[in-house]
């Protein structure tokens, strides 16, 4: 089955980006051309990989992690039904449909003050803006960000529910306060889960385009096209499939390295490790 659905697709494909094959499916074989235009050529493959670092960078950090560790420790530490409540609210973009989450984007920021934003900016008497048009980058941050933070949520919380209470209510009883409690206790105890996150999200948002397509498609001008969009656009739009196969090439090396790296930093053979009291 892992080679059939994984391992048979990646030699396709490895072998399509060494074509130039468009609409006629013709294997016309032209070698490394299509990655020598990838990196020395085409000046929207430039733009689109600083926008991927931007996006994922910035999602990452402040929503898909920093959201996520937030609302885990915000709610952990309310009474248990305020606490669920609130973990179900944040559920709801990932449980709404996409076409309907993105529907939902698209009228809160439309340019018109028909738009969410723009009618209470237009009640206070303040001018309207296009927002897609004007900030573009920051759009696509937030709406795939209040969508990635709930991942992280669930994570952080059945990791923090996880630890033994016994060790919390005794640091507060010694008069530790909640910020020694979180930063001393809960962060160094729920460490594996933190960088589990970050680097499956970092991975997963390497590939993600659904709602940016879905909300600005890339534009205005290509200013919030990503890596995976662009070879989305390039493959359906443009019907260029072996030059698209060879931008999903160089997105699987780089989210290979980058999975690596992480398996590396994290020191996956310790996390994978039995603890030394089941070895006894």
């Amino acid at each position: 089955m892992v080679a059939l659905f994984f391992l048979l697709p990646a030699i396709i494909t490895g072998l399509l980006s060494l074509t130039d094959m468009n609409y006629t499916f013709n294997w016309n074989f032209i070698g490394f051309e299509n990655f020598r235009e990838i990196f020395y050529e085409d000046p929207i493959a430039k733009t689109t990989l600083i926008n991927t670092i931007i996006y994922v960078f910035f999602t990452l950090l402040f929503f898909n992690f920093g959201l996520g560790l937030l609302l885990a420790i915000t709610t952990t530490h309310m009474e248990e039904k305020a606490g669920r409540f609130f973990r179900l609210i944040w559920m709801l973009p990932r449980l709404t449909p996409s076409v309907v989450y993105a529907l939902l984007w698209l009228w809160i920021l439309d340019p018109t003050e028909a738009g969410i934003l723009n009618s209470i900016l237009k009640h206070f008497g303040l001018p309207t803006y296009n927002w897609i048009n004007m900030f573009p980058k920051t759009v696509v941050i937030i709406a795939n960000g209040f969508i990635g933070a709930s991942f992280g949520m669930v994570i952080f919380t059945a990791s923090i529910l996880s630890l033994p209470r016994d060790m919390i209510v005794a640091a507060r009883v010694d008069g530790a306060s909640e910020l020694k409690v979180i930063t001393k206790i809960i962060l160094p105890n729920i460490k594996w889960h933190l960088l589990f996150v970050s680097a499956y999200q970092m991975l997963s948002l390497l590939t993600s385009y659904e709602y940016i397509l879905l909300i600005t498609d890339g534009g205005p001008f290509y200013k919030s096209e990503v890596w995976a969009l662009y070879t989305y656009h390039t493959a359906f739009g443009d019907w260029e499939f072996g030059y698209a196969a060879a931008l999903s090439v160089i997105l699987s090396i780089a989210g290979f390295i980058a999975a690596l790296l992480y398996l590396r930093t994290v020191n996956i053979r310790a996390l994978l490790k039995k603890p030394k009291i089941e070895g006894i």
